[in-house]
Formats: C-alpha cells, structure tokens, sequence
C-alpha cells in the first residue's frame, strides 16, 4: 500500500544549485542536502517534505515519483509482476522502471501524514507542486495506464477520461497525484511536474523574475523551463484541494 509519494526533480550535476535556488524559492522550502551527495530535500514548515532534487551525471534528467509503502518486498514483488522492471537495489529503496520506461523508486514508509499546504507568492498568489504528468505515446498510452492503476490502487477519474488525459487520484493525505497524457506523436515517455496555482498570470510574473521561461500558454496551463532546464506546468485550480 502507498502511504506517500515525493515528487523527485532530477536536474544535470552541473546546473543542480540553479535547481535547489528556484524551487526553495518558489516553494518557499528550506534545502536540507542528504548524507548522499548530489541529493537536496526541500524542507517546509507547511506539511511533511514532499520535495526532493537529485542531480544526475548523465541525461538530460526531468522527473519522477517516490513511493513510500507499507511492505517494501511485497511492493515490489507485485511491481514486478505488473509489468516493472528492477533497476537498482540499493538496499533501503530501490529503483525500477514502469513497462514505457519510466522509472521509479520505492521505499519504506516513515511515517509522513501532513498533507503540504499551500505556499504564498507575491500578490496574494497560492500555489503547490501536486501533480506528476506522465507523457506517453500512443502505442504504449493503454498499457502505462493499466500499469499504474494496477500498482497504485487509485482511483481513475472518470471526468478526465476525456481527450488525451486520465488522472489517478490518491486518497489523502498523498499529496502527489498522477496524470497520464496521450501524446500525438511517438516519442520516449517521460514526466513533467505540475504545480496548482491560484492566479496563473500572477504566477508567472513572479516565476519569469526567479529565472523561468515562458514555452507555452493553453486555456488552463501554462509551460515553463526552470533555470536547471527542467520542464513543469503551472495549472489552473485550487492549490488547497489539487
């Protein structure tokens, strides 16, 4: 069973204190670097960390999702049997990669129940890094998404069975969901994050003034690049309930 999820911004070695600089910043967090080099968690006094930056020495890095669960061998043993592959034991977690290729870590849970609340941004803007965008290609858009419903329980939202999008919802407190999207082309999967905001254009103003830039703008997100080169979404919602 997952009891929580971190969302993971991995980020080239290189450009790794760009990322921690920006997200802390935006996300109003603390970093706290692990007894791993390369690993900064995000510390915040508004729920328990959901946040973590690795900077990775090869790739051009993205993200992915932490799964903390009650019964790490029996997690995985039921991952593998839907269709994961084992990647790396590293002993107290461990790494795996979904059937498209995406890749994922697993961990005991410790323990983290406080929902993160929202964070406020100049102007009275709320926002909240809630959501794990999964970028699929048609061939392999069915098969990822009875992967992940399978592995994680959750419930599939009917109202965004539309288009080219499903999400998984998480019982709270899980603050991170999943959102599956059927791309129109054939390409590698990959993540991106998406963070609920209250006032989009607001948002962007402060974001664009910490160093991000503008890619795209749709009736209810809008894409940026961080300074470490990593792409997310600001989305339309409510930051408290998202």
């Amino acid at each position: 069973m997952i009891r929580w999820v971190d969302a993971f911004l991995d980020r080239s070695a290189d450009r790794l204190d760009a990322a921690v600089t920006f997200w802390a910043s935006v996300t109003s967090s603390d970093p706290a670097p692990q007894k791993d080099p390369g690993f900064v968690r995000l510390r915040t006094a508004a729920g328990d960390d959901w946040l973590e930056i690795q900077g990775v020495r090869a790739g051009a890095g993205g993200h992915h999702p932490d799964l903390w669960v009650e019964d790490l061998a029996g997690f995985n043993g039921r991952a593998l049997a839907a269709g994961a592959t084992m990647l790396v034991d590293h002993g107290g977690w461990q790494t795996l990669r979904s059937p498209a290729g995406l890749e994922f870590c697993t961990a005991e849970w410790r323990g983290q129940h406080v929902r993160p609340k929202p964070l406020n941004g100049p102007g009275g803007v709320t926002l909240r890094p809630h959501q794990l965008c999964f970028d699929l290609a048609p061939s392999v858009y069915d098969d990822e998404v009875r992967f992940w419903q399978t592995l994680t329980g959750w419930r599939l939202d009917e109202g965004m069975r539309v288009d080219e999008f499903v999400r998984l919802q998480p019982e709270p407190p899980i603050p991170v969901r999943f959102l599956l999207q059927r791309l129109g082309e054939e390409r590698a999967a990959s993540v991106h994050l998406d963070v609920s905001c209250s006032d989009i254009p607001a948002a962007r103003r402060w974001h664009e003034s910490l160093g991000a830039t503008f890619l795209g703008e749709w009736p209810n997100w809008t894409t940026f690049r961080d300074p470490s080169g990593g792409v997310y979404c600001l989305t339309k919602g409510d930051p408290a309930e998202d």
